[in-house]
C-alpha cells in the first residue's frame, strides 16, 4: 500500500461542531485536523488545496498531501488567503446531498460539503475512502446522486 502525506484539514473554529461533516475524523489515521486560524504558519510542501476554482484534480496528483479548509464558503474564501501558495485543485460534476441554506449566496454551483469534497478527492487520487462517509447523515443521498470513478 502506497505511503500517503497526512491529509490536513483546517476547520475554522466559528463553525458550529455539531454540523461539521468532518469532525467524526479527528484521530483517525492519516488526518490531521486542525484548528483556524492556525497558531503558527503551516509548511505543506508537496500538497494541493482543495478549493472550487483551479484545474481539475486528477490522478496525476496521487502522489500529493490533501489540504482541505472546512468552514462556510464565506469563511473558506477568507481561509484561502492564507493557503494561497497551495495549488488549488477543483472538483467538477459532482452534486452535493448536503442541504444548503446561503442567506448571502456564497455557494459555489459545484461546491460540496466538506466530508464529500474529502471523498472525492481520495477516490480521484486512488486513495482507500472507506470509512470517511460512516458518520455523515447524508451518505446515502450522495453516493446516489453522483457517479464516483470506479464505482
Amino acid at each position: 500500500m502506497p505511503d500517503f502525506p497526512n491529509t490536513v484539514i483546517i476547520r475554522s473554529i466559528k463553525e458550529n461542531p455539531k454540523k461539521c461533516s468532518v469532525m467524526p475524523l479527528k484521530g483517525k489515521p492519516g488526518i490531521t485536523l486542525v484548528n483556524y486560524p492556525v497558531e503558527k504558519a503551516m509548511i505543506l510542501p508537496n500538497y494541493i488545496r482543495l478549493s472550487a476554482e483551479g484545474p481539475p484534480l486528477s490522478s496525476a496528483d496521487s502522489d500529493k498531501g490533501i489540504l482541505l479548509l472546512d468552514g462556510s464558503w464565506r469563511t473558506a474564501g477568507n481561509m484561502e488567503k492564507d493557503f494561497a501558495s497551495i495549488p488549488p485543485r477543483s472538483l467538477s460534476n459532482y452534486k452535493t446531498a448536503y442541504p444548503r441554506v446561503s442567506k448571502l449566496g456564497t455557494d459555489p454551483e459545484n461546491g460540496l460539503a466538506s466530508i464529500e469534497a474529502l471523498y472525492v478527492a481520495y477516490v480521484i487520487l486512488g486513495r482507500d475512502p472507506q470509512g470517511l462517509l460512516d458518520n455523515y447523515h447524508w451518505k446515502k443521498e450522495f453516493l446516489e446522486l453522483n457517479t464516483l470513478p470506479g464505482s
